[in-house]
């Protein structure tokens, strides 16, 4: 997969059409999600054809229509931004099977949803996927500079991640984190706001692909 590419096409998508999801890309999909659990901890599952939690008796509920299927992010507490990170993953993957996606925080009906919660874990948010009506629409973005310290001498391997950085969804467009480069050391942190450590953890995985794992460590 071209990552880059991925990310430069994928855009939130809120409308979808009623064709199902094929039956490879459900397939490729729960591999990837099973070896996300494996690495992370996480409790991430998808649900599909099960359309009630994005009704709650109101068409168009949340400006969504025809969502039938989403990852339901259930994991420990305290793992906002790893949901952030390994959900991104999913996003990204799921772009590559011609699968769009939008993150949802609070436009979905819980009580409806279809998921397993173990002792411990909650439902953070979910994932919409599916075929959609369109491809979605570039959103604003903020500069580089506004997003962490880069500077005239910065490597071409930092610049290339924040640019990567500024590409993650957040909630609603807000990009609240900045980056740090301290010789090969990248430190990232999420401002308050809504949702901002689920963000960093979205953010840090656009970061990590565009740098490349092999020229820095987390700070």
């Amino acid at each position: 997969m071209d990552y880059l590419e991925l990310m430069n096409q994928r855009h939130s998508v809120r409308k979808y059409t009623d064709k199902p999801l094929e039956a490879d890309a459900v397939n490729e999909l729960n591999a990837e999600i099973d070896a996300v659990n494996s690495e992370s901890g996480l409790h991430i599952q998808l649900v599909t054809e099960e359309p009630e939690a994005f009704q709650a008796e109101k068409p168009g509920y949340g400006k969504f229509s025809g969502c039938k299927n989403y990852f339901a992010l259930v994991g420990p507490k305290g793992k906002e931004e790893e949901i952030g990170y390994y959900g991104e993953r999913l996003v990204l993957k799921a772009q590559s099977l011609g699968v769009n996606s939008c993150w949802v925080a609070l436009t979905f009906k819980k009580s409806k949803a279809k998921f397993e919660i173990a002792e411990g874990e909650k439902l953070y948010m979910v994932i919409a996927v599916g075929y959609g009506e369109n491809q979605g629409h570039k959103r604003r973005s903020k500069h580089i500079n506004e997003i962490s310290d880069c500077g005239d001498n910065s490597p071409d391997w930092y610049i290339a991640g924040l640019e990567a950085a500024l590409l993650a969804p957040t909630a609603i467009n807000q990009q609240r984190f900045y980056f740090t480069l301290s010789g090969n050391t990248v430190k990232a942190k999420a401002w308050l706001g809504f949702y901002t450590k689920t963000d960093l953890g979205i953010a840090k995985y656009h970061f990590e692909i565009a740098a490349g794992k092999e020229n820095f460590t987390w700070g």
